[in-house]
């Protein structure tokens, strides 16, 4: 078998001293309110961000995929991690201390303009997910869930999420509940806009949901 090319990005983790790790579906990655000492960057599989409050409520912050860092926070100074971070699909990972993350933003303009760069990203889209909670039905909040996951583009083919996330995971994504998801889930498979095959399969017609008043 032909080993898979690395990307640049995956190349300048690698020349960080890691290690790889492996994390079967289901299982905890590190926790809420525990140290946070280490950065990570998914080369496969995904991984659900999510707070716990106290009466036992849970709040999905954000589900990440290949080529996403979680945990990134430490590097600014945070002692703990405000969220879980746990697998929702069998991940392999490089695990990197963020005191080598430091040394090597200091010392690598690539790498610095890379990180500061996702960092940013990952604040707008914090951001945009707030608003998107704040004044959006639970229909569109769904439709916009779907699309993230999917990396839909601008060719507006249909994407395949390979590793669909289960519908109570999409409730807390989107500030709602299952029973909810589920009716929409069913008019937005009635209606073409998902499929079932192999995967989940997010149509470009799914935005129209996006822009209907």
């Amino acid at each position: 078998m032909t080993p898979t090319k690395k990307t640049t990005v995956e190349k300048m983790f690698a020349s960080i001293r890691h290690k790889q790790v492996a994390v079967h579906n289901r299982k905890a990655i590190y926790k809420q309110g525990k140290s946070a000492t280490h950065v990570f960057h998914i080369l496969k599989g995904r991984v659900k961000l999510s707070t716990i409050s106290k009466q036992g409520k849970e709040a999905v912050v954000a589900i990440l995929g290949p080529g996403d860092l979680f945990g990134e926070g430490s590097v600014s100074g945070r002692t703990v991690h405000l969220a879980n971070a746990t697998a929702i699909a069998d991940c392999t990972l490089l695990k990197l201390d963020k005191l080598d993350i430091i040394k090597e933003i200091h010392k690598n303009q690539e790498f610095a303009d890379y990180f500061l760069n996702y960092v940013l990203r990952r604040g707008r889209t914090i951001e945009e997910n707030l608003v998107d909670l704040m004044f959006n039905s639970t229909e569109k909040r769904l439709a916009r869930a779907l699309l993230l996951l999917a990396h839909f583009g601008k060719d507006r083919e249909p994407q395949l999420i390979a590793h669909p996330v289960n519908q109570d995971t999409l409730a807390a994504v989107v500030g709602s509940t299952r029973s909810r998801v589920n009716f929409f889930m069913n008019r937005f498979k009635r209606l073409g806009f998902i499929r079932y095959d192999g995967g989940l399969e997010v149509n470009g017609s799914l935005l129209s949901v996006l822009l209907k008043d």
